[in-house]
C-alpha cells in the first residue's frame, strides 16, 4: 500500500471519529474521498462541506467502484453488503489501523495509547506543536475545541496519532515516541482477561522504533516489562517520577502548577481545563514537547490557549449559579476522575450525574465499579444501556448498577431527561457516557443556562 500513489479512497463507516480523521488526511492530499455511514451527523456534514461524497444506505450501487483502496472500521458488521462486495471483487480492503501503520512507517510518529486519557493527551501534544509553529499531522480521537477538527496537516514529517486499543489495532503502529497513560481492564469482550489487556500494551511498547522513547505514567501494572530504548516516567505529583507537577492550585475553572523534571523546571503553567487527571495528561504532553525541543515560553503559551476537547470535561455552562459539564467517560475510573475533579472545583454545589452505560459486556464486567464511582455524586440518573455493536445480554441492564448505589438514584428513559432537568435542581450537572447521550447537550445547556440567569435575577431583586 503506497499512500502517495492512491487517487481514490472509499470509506465504510466514514463518520467515525478515527475514520473521519484519515478521510480528511486523504482529502487534504488531493485524493478523491467518498464513503458510507449509517446516519448523518454534524461531522459527516462537515466532511461533505469539505468535498467528500457520503451516502447513508448500505447499497453497493452507491459505492465508488473506481476506488483504489477501501477502508473500513471494525465497528462495521461482517454482514455489511458493501464490505462483502468489495472483498469478493478483490479490491484492496483494509482497516483504518492499516493506513495508520503506513503513516507511522513513513513519518516521525508520536502515538498515544492507554485505557484513559489518550484523546486529551494526543490533542494536547498536537495543539502544542501546532501553536508553537513546530507543526504536525494530527490524527485524533476527539474534536479539538480550538480548531473544531480531529485532523490537521503540516509539511513537517511528524504525526501525532491516538493509538486505539480496541480490536488490538494499535499493535500495528510503529512509533518513535510512544505515550502510555493507563493500563486498566477494558474491552474484555475483545481481550477476555485483564492479563491479556496488559499483554497487549506491553506489545505496544515493543513496537517502538530503535532509539525510540516511551513516555509512561509512573506506577503502571507490569512496568518492568515495558520496552523502549529510552524511558520517561511521568506522574501528577509523585516526585519519584522523571517529570511531575508541584504547587498545584485551582484557578478560574482550571489550574496553575509548576512542572519539575530533573534539571529542568517550568513554572506557573496555566491549564484552563478542569479535572486533575487533565493536569497529568498535560504533564505527559509537556514531556513530549520538551523532548522535541519546544521552548518553555511556547509550551506555556500553548497550554494557556488550550480549550480542551469536545466531550472531555467540557464546560457547556459555567457561571456563579450553574455549572454543566459533559464528558465521554464510560469506564469506572474515568467516572471517578470526572466526578472527583468536578466536586473539588465546585465543592459547595449539589452534584447530579446523568450516566448512560455503554455496552452490555462493559456493564456486566464493571457494574460494581460503576456504582462505586457514581456514588461520589449526590444524585444519579441512569439511562438504559447503549448497545453500540452488541446484542442484549440476559439480566444485564442499568438496574444492575442502580441496585448497588446507596445515594438517590433512578433509571429514566431518554424522553424523561429534559423534563427532569426542567423540574429539578442540579447546580452542578454532569452528563457522561460514550453512546448517544450527547443528543441532550444543546437542549440541556439551554435549560440550565436559563436557570442560572433566573437565579441571578432573583438574587439581584433580593439585594
Amino acid at each position: 500500500m503506497d499512500l502517495n500513489k492512491i487517487k481514490r479512497v472509499y470509506f465504510i463507516g466514514i463518520g467515525g471519529i478515527g475514520m473521519s480523521a484519515i478521510a480528511r488526511f486523504f482529502n487534504e492530499n488531493g485524493v478523491h474521498v467518498s464513503g458510507y455511514d449509517r446516519t448523518e451527523t454534524a461531522l459527516t456534514r462537515q466532511l461533505v462541506e469539505e468535498g467528500m461524497e457520503i451516502h447513508y444506505t448500505d447499497d453497493v450501487e452507491l459505492a465508488d467502484k473506481q476506488a483504489e483502496l477501501v477502508v473500513y472500521t471494525p465497528a462495521i458488521p461482517g454482514t455489511h453488503a458493501e464490505l462483502i462486495w468489495f472483498v469478493k471483487q478483490g479490491y484492496e480492503v483494509v482497516k483504518r489501523s492499516d493506513v495508520l501503520q503506513e503513516i507511522t512507517k513513513e513519518l516521525y510518529a508520536i502515538t498515544i495509547g492507554g485505557t484513559h486519557g489518550k484523546t486529551t493527551t494526543s490533542t494536547l501534544i498536537a495543539h502544542i506543536l501546532r501553536h508553537a509553529e513546530y507543526g504536525c499531522n494530527a490524527f485524533l480521537g476527539g474534536i479539538s475545541a480550538n480548531y473544531d477538527r480531529n485532523f490537521w496537516s503540516s509539511t513537517r514529517q511528524v504525526a501525532v496519532i491516538e493509538a486505539d486499543e480496541y480490536d488490538r489495532s494499535f499493535l500495528k503502529l510503529h512509533p518513535d515516541v510512544a505515550v502510555l497513560t493507563a493500563i486498566d481492564a477494558d474491552h474484555l469482550d475483545i481481550y477476555g482477561t485483564e492479563k491479556e489487556v496488559q499483554e497487549a500494551f506491553i506489545q505496544y511498547t515493543r513496537n517502538i522504533k530503535a532509539k525510540g522513547t516511551l513516555v509512561a505514567k509512573l506506577g503502571l501494572h507490569r512496568a518492568a516489562e515495558l520496552k523502549g530504548d529510552h524511558h520517561i516516567w511521568y506522574h501528577l505529583d509523585d516526585s519519584k517520577a522523571d517529570i511531575y507537577a508541584a504547587n498545584i492550585r485551582p484557578a478560574e475553572g482550571g489550574y496553575r502548577f509548576d512542572v519539575i523534571q530533573q534539571d529542568w523546571k517550568l513554572t506557573d503553567v496555566y491549564l484552563p481545563v478542569g479535572g486533575t487527571h487533565n493536569i497529568e495528561n498535560t504533564i505527559a504532553a509537556i514531556a513530549v514537547a520538551h523532548l522535541l525541543g519546544i521552548t518553555d515560553g511556547r509550551i506555556k503559551a500553548a497550554i494557556a490557549d488550550f480549550k480542551g476537547i469536545k466531550r472531555r470535561f467540557e464546560y457547556l455552562v459555567k457561571n456563579d449559579y450553574q455549572v454543566y459539564i459533559d464528558d465521554y467517560a464510560h469506564h469506572p475510573e474515568e467516572l471517578r476522575a470526572l466526578i472527583t475533579s468536578a466536586r473539588a472545583l465546585f465543592p459547595e454545589r449539589k452534584c447530579v450525574v446523568l450516566f448512560q452505560p455503554h455496552l452490555y459486556t462493559r456493564t456486566r464486567d464493571f457494574a460494581e465499579g460503576f456504582a462505586e464511582s457514581l456514588s461520589l455524586a449526590d444524585e444519579i440518573l441512569l439511562l438504559p444501556i447503549y448497545p453500540a455493536r452488541e446484542l442484549p445480554i440476559e439480566g444485564v441492564h442499568s438496574e444492575m448498577i442502580a441496585k448497588m448505589i446507596s445515594k438517590p438514584v433512578q433509571v429514566i428513559q431518554k424522553e424523561e431527561v429534559l423534563p427532569w432537568i426542567k423540574a429539578n435542581s442540579a447546580p452542578l450537572f454532569i452528563t457522561a457516557g460514550a453512546g448517544d447521550i450527547d443528543q441532550f447537550r444543546e437542549a440541556a445547556e439551554e435549560i440550565l443556562n436559563g436557570k442560572g440567569i433566573v437565579e441571578n435575577e432573583a438574587i439581584k431583586k433580593k439585594a
